[in-house]
This record gives C-alpha cells, sequence and structure tokens, in this order.
C-alpha cells in the first residue's frame, strides 16, 4: 500500500464497532438463554474468529447486512468441537474463551496463525490452574496451541501481576463454573466491558476499586447491544485530523468508556483541540467527537494510564514525532508481546522516516518536530502499525510504502477508504 500526503482532512466518519465489545457480546450471548441481537458488530478477522470458534461448539449465529443474531443455549449448552478451534490471530478469542473451556464437560484445542502462538498465554494458564483447571500449551512453551480438558472448577480471588483485562475477564468467566465467589484484583484498573455487559446479560458481577468478583452459575438471558464505535479505531482519524493541516474531523458514536479514553487524555496533554458532542452515559457510554487541527507539543505517557491506551500507543508515537518537543513513553513493556514487538517496530519505522527515537526498555523517548518522509515501512503484519504508519504518510514528504498493509482486516477492513475518502476531492 502506497500512502501520500494529504493537504486537508474533512468529513465524518462511522468507525467501525468496538472490537473488545464485539468479541464479548458474540461470548456472552452463545451462553445466554435466548437470542442475543448485535448491531454495529466488528466484521473483522478476529471477532469472525470467534463466531467461528462458538459455531463449532454447536451455537446458531446468523449474520444478516446490519446484524448479528447469536442463539444462545445457555451457560452449560455448549458442546464438544469436532477439531481445533481456530482462533485465526486473536489473543482476545484465545484467551477470553480458554476460561469458559476450562469449565465445559468436553475436551478441546485451540491453535490459530503463527502470531498467535508466540504469544504469552501463561498469565491465563496460571490463574485456571490455581482454579483446578487441566489446560496445558502443547509444545510446552507457554503458548498455543493450548489443550483444555474441561470439568468443574474452585473459586478463587486472584491477583494479577499485570493489568489486562484479557486475564481479568478469562479468570472471571472461569468463576461462572466455579464453586463460589471468583474474585481479580489487578495493580491498576483495566477496561472493564466483561464486567458491564455480563451484567447486562444477569450476571452478579460486582466491581470495588481494581477488584472484580462474579458470583457462579449465573443464568444469562439474550439480549440486544449495539457496540459502539471503536476508540482504538477513531485513534487514527483523531492523530490525523489534529495534525493535518486545515482539518475538520467528526467521529460519530465513539466509545468513550474511562477505562479506555486514555487517548483522549493524551491528546489533550498535547494541546489537542477536542470536543465531545452528544454524550451519552447509559451502558457502555459514547460520544461524536469533534476533531480541528492543533498545535501539538510533548509530553509525558506512563503510570495508570497506560492500561487505557495500550493499544493507541503506536498512534501516539507517530503524533509524537511530529509533535514539538519531547515526548516519553514509558510502563508500557506490554507493547513487546502484542501482535508484534511494538516498541521495536514503531522505532524501526519512525527512524526510517527521520525520526529521532530511542527505545527503552518499556516504552520509547522521541524527539519530535524534525522533518520526516516517506519510507518503506514493514507492518510485521500488525494492524496497527500499518494503520498508524498510514497516518504518517497522509502527513509527510513521499511515498509510505507500507508492506504487509492488508493486515487492517483485523480490526478494520474499510480503513484505507475512510481515510481517503476525507481527504480534497
Amino acid at each position: 500500500m502506497e500512502i501520500r500526503k494529504q493537504t486537508s482532512l474533512r468529513g465524518e466518519i462511522a468507525v467501525p464497532g468496538d472490537k473488545s465489545i464485539s468479541h464479548r457480546a458474540v461470548m456472552f450471548g452463545s451462553l445466554a438463554e435466548g437470542t442475543t441481537k448485535i448491531t454495529h458488530f466488528l466484521k473483522g478477522a478476529d471477532c469472525l474468529s470467534t463466531i467461528s470458534c462458538f459455531r463449532k461448539m454447536g451455537i446458531d449465529i446468523t449474520e444478516q447486512e446490519d446484524e448479528i443474531l447469536v442463539h444462545g443455549k445457555g451457560l452449560h449448552g455448549l458442546c464438544a468441537p469436532e477439531g481445533i478451534l481456530d482462533v485465526g490471530n486473536s489473543g482476545t478469542t484465545t484467551r477470553l474463551i480458554s476460561g469458559i473451556l476450562a469449565g465445559q464437560n468436553f475436551v478441546s484445542e485451540l491453535n490459530g496463525d503463527a502470531s498467535i502462538q508466540t504469544r504469552p498465554m501463561k498469565r491465563i494458564m496460571m490463574p485456571l490452574q490455581s482454579m483446578g483447571a487441566d489446560i496445558v500449551s502443547i509444545r510446552d512453551n507457554g503458548c498455543a496451541p493450548l489443550k483444555i480438558s474441561g470439568h468443574p472448577l474452585h473459586a478463587v480471588h486472584y491477583n494479577s501481576p499485570v493489568a489486562s483485562a484479557q486475564v481479568k475477564s478469562c479468570v472471571l468467566l472461569a468463576g461462572m463454573y466455579a464453586d463460589g465467589v471468583t474474585s481479580v484484583t489487578e495493580p491498576v484498573l483495566s477496561r472493564n466491558h466483561t464486567e458491564i455487559m455480563l451484567n447486562h446479560f444477569g450476571a452478579n458481577v460486582s466491581s470495588q476499586g481494581t477488584t472484580a468478583s462474579i458470583e457462579p452459575e449465573p443464568v444469562l438471558e439474550g439480549r440486544e447491544i449495539r457496540v459502539p464505535g471503536d476508540i482504538s479505531s477513531a485513534a487514527y482519524f483523531l492523530a490525523a485530523g489534529l495534525l493535518t493541516p486545515g482539518s475538520e474531523i467528526l467521529l460519530k458514536n465513539v466509545g468513550i468508556n474511562p477505562t479506555r479514553d486514555g487517548i483522549l487524555r493524551v491528546c489533550r496533554d498535547m494541546g489537542a483541540d477536542l470536543t465531545l458532542l452528544n454524550v451519552s452515559r447509559e451502558g457502555e457510554p459514547t460520544a461524536d467527537i469533534l476533531v480541528r487541527t492543533s498545535r501539538l507539543h510533548g509530553t509525558t505517557v506512563g503510570g495508570e494510564i497506560i492500561p487505557a491506551l495500550i493499544d493507541e500507543l503506536p498512534m501516539i508515537a507517530v503524533m509524537a514525532a511530529f509533535a514539538e518537543g519531547t515526548t516519553v513513553i514509558r510502563d508500557a513493556a506490554e507493547l513487546k508481546v502484542k501482535e508484534s514487538d511494538r516498541i521495536a517496530v514503531m522505532t524501526e519505522g519512525l527512524r526510517r522516516m527521520g525520526a529521532d527515537v530511542q527505545p527503552t526498555d518499556d516504552g520509547m523517548i522521541i524527539h519530535g518536530g524534525k522533518p520526516l518522509h516517506g519510507a518503506v515501512i514493514d507492518s510485521c503484519l500488525d494492524h496497527r502499525v500499518a494503520m498508524s504508519f498510514a497516518v504518517a504518510g497522509t502527513l509527510c514528504e513521499g511515498i509510505m510504502d507500507i508492506r504487509g498493509a492488508e493486515c487492517v482486516n483485523i480490526s478494520y477492513p474499510a480503513f484505507y477508504s475512510d481515510l481517503y475518502s476525507l481527504g480534497e476531492k
């Protein structure tokens, strides 16, 4: 994919449905009694992997143009799959479904693409094993493929060493099949979509500080779910609108959950002109976001805000390279174990553009304001990397040549067409 400089970006964008919420709507709908109707579902490759896995376990899921219908069979209604459950490139599918499978009465095996087979799974295996689960890494390397022999589980209070919504969700989902109240305490609060949605379906999930607890054997009932726009997908247009001269972009119906809105806080810290319109606080909070060109400056990104913007850090790194002054990203070692080592990949790509970037063990130091130019960028098949450098390509001189650009299909199949739709006609 070759990206060229744009002069002015104007218009409205309805970004795809939130990936995290789309995954969970299918999973919880499958475990509910009755039909769950999901609108604005993200039909990206990752979420389609979740649908595929539950279909293999006997759940009837109908895809229509504007909605997904999940005909659930209740908490104990899944059946043993024939063959391997293919999670594709989806870490969310892998980690969350493991918690569900641990409490079933059948044996299953999870596997995915080459990237998934390098992603760390000990972080879910350890708490599940503490609950009595039989889950093993088939290659004994702490990664997929995983074999899970389901059976009844014991309740635990797990103190997670990492703030991870995937770890927390995995344990809470396993807790539905446990013999008492299961709790997870995190070092700082991670995104809470699981807690909000499980309660919406009828579970009893309580939260106090950084601890979430679930009572066992909930009776989940089918619901209607309107998936808000994904703030992680909106981040690319936030950056493009802020950095491209003469721009004004309206992003419609974006999720602004406080456990996910770190990108908005960092943009404002950098001097961004952002306005929230039509704010709704019911269930998952949403708003339209009006973005106008701004003169950005460096900032420090670290500490408790990191879980609220971990997926947006590649885009923040690009913003920092175009901003004046120095930006420090720290406390983000988790970037090393995403779809790629995002610290290394972003550092290499930005340096190819002429940026002054130093990688650290847990982030980057970026001295912004230098003239940048197009370059050949290897996305390492990481959708966040590809989209971040695509935005960079609309801002700099010369041609940005992104290798493996099609990987955006994981979360945003229409990304490139949406990006160019905002340019001068």
